[in-house]
């Protein structure tokens, strides 16, 4: 994955991005999903929730997401994508698209769909349900 991060940081220092991959992370299930608790972009992102926390805080300085106490349980934090961090998103996402275009390449589409169907699997045997999608069409 070490490759991948690095991968996507060059990618995103030739457009001129301040933005991590997990940050991308965090944008994209944001932009699909608004008002996530944070305990689950946690699990998402395989943080702690101090470490989550800093990551937040970033983000949050950087204009892109913003954390509220949810209404029916205060101390649940939920965590929304500001406007900034909405037209970030959909700036970046032809870059996002042609990562995973040239990430992909060689791979057969029924060689995808198999991994794919694999790792879900995998996620059920240990009892995560809930995956993170990029949608690039």
């Amino acid at each position: 994955m070490k490759l991948v991060d690095m991968y996507v940081a060059n990618h995103f220092s030739e457009h001129d991005i301040d933005l991590t991959k997990v940050q991308m992370i965090l944008l994209v299930r944001l932009y699909l999903n608004d008002g996530q608790p944070q305990n689950d972009l946690a699990l998402l992102t395989n943080r702690n929730k101090a470490s989550l926390a800093r990551l937040l805080d970033t983000m949050g300085r950087k204009g892109l997401v913003v954390r509220v106490s949810s209404k029916e349980d205060k101390r649940i934090k939920l965590v929304h994508i500001t406007k900034k961090g909405m037209d970030l998103y959909k700036s970046i996402r032809p870059i996002i698209r042609k990562m995973l275009l040239s990430l992909q390449h060689g791979i057969s589409e029924k060689e995808i769909q198999g991994t794919i169907k694999i790792l879900k699997q995998v996620q059920l045997n240990i009892g995560i349900e809930d995956t993170v999608a990029i949608q690039t069409k």
